[in-house]
């Protein structure tokens, strides 16, 4: 039995953010119902290619995009802008412990679906709403995107070659990091929730908004502006306070080379051949390495290139210096590392026979995580799920099916 297996999550959420909330609930036992649109559901059933692919090489319906968020849930179709959708909708949240949704503030209130209009069939539900910009503010009414909230939140200020580098400009991160961060913290304030409900507190309502978990985990960079005033620039790969913290080139490639005390840059320095560097009045201690980086990268760079990525792996590893490959994503799940670790995995699918996964990353000793299901087709679990949690009989279903409800 998971950890969360007592409880119910209706997932009215969409894309990223709240999916991937929903996903981590389930991954840990909680039973998840996915309520989609019928005929279209999630729209990121849709955004491929790529697409799984059945026995015969041929695309399913199923995108790539929506298989990596919807793991351990049930998919259930009902149009709520139907009286009667609306209806069946409000009957599940009564039997439920958890809302998780993202439509725009006030967007369900005209359902008859917000907050305070379940709160009142269910006074201990724990209702998390995730927006962009939040239920309150000057921006509350906007839409907000992963994209945009990575530049408007500053983190595309600080990814990016430096100025006057070839190349140079504003890069957004390679994952919607926003969103992944934002559907982690949700999860976070929902257990919160469920822990204060516990306690005899009752239910609660969670505003959690795209801009605020960015503008949080800024982190290191944002106390770097609160504290001086002056707004961090964009260094590449180099860190802010931290040096030597980059890549560099090697003989084949390039590797990263993470030094985070004077002790791990004396270290470096006698395998690189260049052991006065650590006694050098410029780079002896970080502050001194932070403030004459421009002189001290080149020297570094002279000397990386002259061994093999494998080679100053092997030899910084044996002296205890962190470091890596700058590895693709074949050359990740190939790692020896990934692979013990177990972190990809492969559960049945009914369209392609089985469907690949990125495993959780939570390691539970006495409640591990259980993979009881793929990414669900759509509307896969309709009738089941209003049979068995609503008592509906089944003819009852299929009547809501015929006229659209379903």
């Amino acid at each position: 039995m998971g950890a969360l297996s007592h409880l119910r999550v209706l997932d009215l959420s969409r894309v990223l953010a709240g999916p991937w909330s929903g996903q981590i609930l389930a991954d840990l036992g909680a039973e998840v119902i996915k309520v989609e649109r019928p005929g279209n559901g999630d729209d990121t059933r849709a955004w491929g290619p790529p697409f799984l692919k059945d026995a015969y090489g041929e695309n399913t319906t199923e995108a790539a995009y929506y298989l990596s968020a919807n793991r351990n849930k049930q998919s259930v179709t009902i149009d709520f802008t139907r009286t009667e959708g609306q209806r069946l909708v409000r009957d599940l949240a009564a039997k439920s412990d958890i809302v998780i949704e993202n439509f725009k503030v006030g967007g369900l209130a005209a359902y008859g679906l917000d907050y305070e209009s379940l709160k009142a069939v269910n006074p201990s539900l724990i209702y998390c709403s995730i927006t962009g910009f939040g239920q309150t503010g000057p921006y509350a009414k906007r839409a907000g995107y992963d994209f945009m909230i990575q530049g408007l939140g500053g983190l595309m200020s600080l990814t990016g070659r430096p100025e006057g580098d070839e190349g140079a400009g504003p890069v957004k991160v390679g994952v919607a990091l926003t969103d992944i961060l934002t559907g982690l913290y949700s999860t976070v304030a929902i257990l919160a929730a469920l822990a204060h409900r516990d306690q005899g507190g009752g239910g609660q309502h969670i505003d959690m908004a795209l801009l605020d978990v960015q503008v949080a985990c800024l982190a290191n960079q944002a106390m770097n502006y609160l504290t001086t005033g002056v707004a961090p620039k964009r260094l590449g790969n180099a860190h802010p306070n931290i040096v030597p913290y980059q890549d560099f080139p090697t003989a084949d490639g390039d590797f990263i080379l993470t030094v985070g005390n004077d002790g791990q840059f004396r270290k470096f320095a006698e395998v690189a051949g260049q052991p006065q560097w650590a006694d050098d009045p410029r780079f002896a201690t970080n502050k001194l390495r932070v403030a004459n980086r421009a002189v001290l990268i080149p020297l570094i760079r002279q000397a990386t290139v002259f061994k093999t990525t494998a080679e100053w792996v092997s030899q910084l590893e044996r002296a205890g210096v962190p470091c890596g490959p700058i590895n693709d994503l074949a050359q990740v799940f190939a790692d020896p590392q990934v692979v013990s670790r177990g972190l990809a995995v492969e559960l049945p699918h009914a369209l392609a026979g089985a469907v690949p996964q990125v495993a959780s990353p939570i390691r539970l000793s006495e409640t591990p995580v259980e993979y009881r299901n793929a990414p669900p087709l759509l509307g896969e679990h309709t009738a089941q799920v209003l049979q068995r949690v609503l008592g509906m009989p089944l003819d009852a279903v299929d009547v809501l099916k015929r006229s659209g409800v379903l």
